[in-house]
């Protein structure tokens, strides 16, 4: 330490810009800032509230999971524009004590009583928002499921931090203030969304203060009665009313058939590191595809930004995702072939088809807007949780029971009316889902949670952070900052295997020279278009055990430990 300090006292002294000063000495190229370094706990949100809540339960005593639950329960309220109790929830949680990873898919159904008939007659697609794309939210179950298995401090103090937040008030960000405004427009019609969101008549400004007294009370409930006040009590009986009242199909049944389910994760080995997703109804088997076809390539050698490399990367993508459209769906209305999707003999029986000098016309066109919260939390012990949730479009499908202070999911429109495809609508069926929480081991030993928020960008990212760190070597924070390559299909989300080749969208920091040659290899690149999602992550040092801690700059993220 002393010696980076005369060093960088030195740097600073000269002529040598600061930010050249830090990349001298750490040698990272793109880190915003410094790793966080912690032996006790860490937490990264990304929201600095939530991170401090995080905090906050650890030093009362709580575990990684009891963390994970109150933070989630601030970030539905001090971003709503991402989560909410109305939202769907996933993780996977390394367990000290078993020694173990556990994965819970916590994602609703949709309606018992909605058909595929009747969506069909209100037009070619279920619509972005409304009554028609709502599905049972799981978010608040998978809080309970995860309390019941592996928590620590009561659920009543998990929840009172968020309680008092929403009733005494809470500072709006910049960010989520213009994600909020944007709202306006697509959400402000539905009954519910002006009262609760928009009580001056307009969303809140960046500084203002921001109540939600109806949240306040629906999670006092919760705090007192249990998972069941949510989906058997009085909250299930107003979400009933409430859609019946607006042409919704959402019931109370629907409600208090709910599950989550307990899933094994599965992996593969990346060059001496298992990657571990969540199966289907998640798409972060893509993740795992996209890494076995890039593992045939001397990623290393070919260079972080270089041609070869987003060109390979780029053509990898599309043929995990050409699967991702054809299989992925709800397990549990047809057979999914995981295990070959995520074995190295198909991988190395697709590679070959990647043309190194020209890019190839095919390409999913699937969903790739959405917005989402990822957070990850860890404690002294030992215990990690990597956990997203989301209400799909940002502030999800604007129905909102006013009573209850949140915004009910429109994750149901990632249904499609493709006859016999495994994703085609039903009524109690789990959509296709895009949220998916990723974690790395090492010999058995935990090393990563970490996750990248937004749509179709999440399975390509994970691969991409991966690669920043085992082949690039960058360190937990260069590796979220680093300039990302995302690549999209056609405007028309059809679900089906398109011939236009989509499009890439570099960050900045891609060389010109690069982004001109991968247009003469057929690319047709977008500059700077597209979510390019939010970053957090944890990693464990395998020997000292201690956390270093990430959060990037493109969302108002924190990574903080003690």
């Amino acid at each position: 330490m002393k010696k980076l300090f005369l060093s960088l006292t030195t740097l600073l002294c000269s002529s040598v810009p600061l930010v050249q000063a830090y990349d001298r000495i750490t040698g990272s190229e793109f880190a915003s800032r410094s790793e966080v370094i912690a032996q006790n706990g860490m937490a990264a949100t990304s929201q600095p509230l939530a991170t401090q809540v995080a905090l906050d339960i650890l030093k009362a005593g709580g575990n990684a999971i009891d963390a994970a639950i109150a933070a989630n329960a601030v970030l539905g309220l001090v971003e709503p524009t991402g989560n909410g109790i109305g939202g769907d929830l996933f993780a996977i949680i390394w367990d000290a004590k078993t020694r173990k990873l556990y994965g819970l898919n916590a994602s609703g159904r949709s309606p018992q009583s909605l058909s595929l008939d009747y969506l069909k007659s209100k037009g070619d697609k279920i619509p972005s928002y409304g009554p028609l794309p709502v599905s049972v939210p799981g978010a608040v179950d998978g809080w309970f499921e995860m309390h019941q298995k592996f928590g620590k401090l009561p659920m009543a103090s998990l929840l009172q931090p968020t309680i008092d937040y929403a009733r005494n008030g809470l500072p709006v960000s910049e960010l989520i203030a213009y994600y909020l405004d944007k709202s306006v427009a697509t959400r402000a019609k539905y009954p519910g969304f002006k009262e609760v969101f928009m009580p001056k008549g307009r969303m809140p400004l960046k500084g203002e203060i921001f109540r939600n007294p109806a949240l306040a009370n629906t999670l006092e409930k919760i705090a007192k009665e249990g998972r069941d006040a949510f989906y058997k009590g009085d909250i299930a009986r107003e979400i009933d009313r409430y859609m019946k009242a607006n042409g919704g199909f959402l019931s109370y049944q629907d409600l208090a058939d709910h599950r989550s389910d307990w899933i094994e994760p599965v992996s593969s080995n990346y060059r001496g590191y298992d990657v571990w997703e969540l199966p289907p109804n998640g798409q972060g088997i893509a993740a795992l595809h996209i890494l076995n076809l890039m593992e045939g390539f001397d990623v290393k050698a070919m260079g972080f930004g270089s041609v070869d490399y987003i060109h390979a990367f780029v053509e990898a993508k599309k043929i995990a995702f050409a699967d991702r459209a054809k299989f992925y769906a709800d397990p549990d209305f047809s057979d999914i072939p995981v295990a070959k999707i995520i074995s190295k003999k198909y991988a190395n029986q697709q590679r070959p088809s990647i043309n190194m000098a020209k890019a190839a016309k095919r390409d999913h066109a699937g969903p790739v807007e959405g917005d989402t919260i990822y957070m990850t939390t860890a404690d002294k012990a030992g215990n990690m949780v990597s956990l997203i949730q989301s209400n799909f479009r940002g502030m999800g499908s604007g129905m909102t029971p006013e009573k209850l202070g949140f915004v009910l999911q429109n994750r149901g429109e990632l249904f499609n009316f493709i006859d016999g495809h495994p994703n085609q609508y039903a009524p109690a069926k789990r959509p296709f889902h895009t949220i998916i929480p990723a974690f790395v081991t090492k010999d058995g030993k935990p090393w990563l949670s970490f996750g990248v928020m937004g749509g179709a960008t999440q399975p390509q990212m994970h691969a991409q952070i991966v690669m920043n760190l085992v082949d690039f070597g960058m360190n937990l924070q260069e590796a979220g900052d680093a300039p990302r390559i995302l690549h999209t299909g056609s405007s028309q989300p059809t679900g089906e295997i398109m011939l236009d080749g989509g499009f890439v969208s570099l960050e900045s920091g891609i060389k010109q020279s690069v982004r001109r040659e991968l247009a003469k290899r057929g690319h047709v690149l977008r500059d700077s278009l597209g979510a390019f999602g939010g970053y957090q992550a944890i990693l464990r040092d395998l020997d000292s055990g201690v956390y270093y801690g990430a959060s990037e700059t493109r969302k108002d993220g924190q990574a903080a430990g003690y």
